[in-house]
């Protein structure tokens, strides 16, 4: 896994030993996607609005913003606080696929997006190796 916290942006990387189409219905299958980060009504569908319960951090807005299937699912995330991007790409590479994370937009003059891009630099990691246990599982 690669990672990249900088100009605001965060860069994760991971390779993972299945298909692009079982990664994809990880990605966006709500039951799925519960399991290995947040529960919400996630589906690949360009104009698609949706929350993610985040816990503590309480209810996430979301609109789904680009999609191509089992390559591409763009979404804004946290609107009206955050107001980042989240773009997960999916590479076939052999029998896996490598499975880029970019989540853009950052606004480091504020406390706020200071705080979530350094959290979330950290976060990002475990989050992927969550949604690796769950394709295995």
């Amino acid at each position: 896994m690669t990672e990249n916290a900088t100009n605001a942006t965060i860069t994760c990387e991971k390779f993972l030993p299945h298909a692009p189409a079982a990664v994809w219905k990880a990605l966006t299958d709500p039951d799925l996607h519960a399991r290995w980060w947040a529960a919400g009504d996630v589906r690949p569908v360009v104009g698609h609005r949706f929350t993610l319960d985040m816990g503590d951090f309480g209810q996430q807005a979301c609109e789904v913003t680009a999609v191509d299937d089992e390559r591409l699912l763009a979404y804004r995330f946290a609107e009206g606080t955050l107001d980042t991007t989240l773009t997960w790409t999916l590479h076939p590479e052999g029998e896996g696929t490598r499975l880029v994370l970019t989540h853009a937009g950052f606004d480091l003059d504020s406390p706020l997006g200071r705080q979530a891009h350094e959290g979330m630099g950290h976060g990002w990691p475990h989050v992927l190796n969550r949604l690796e246990t769950t394709l295995h599982g």
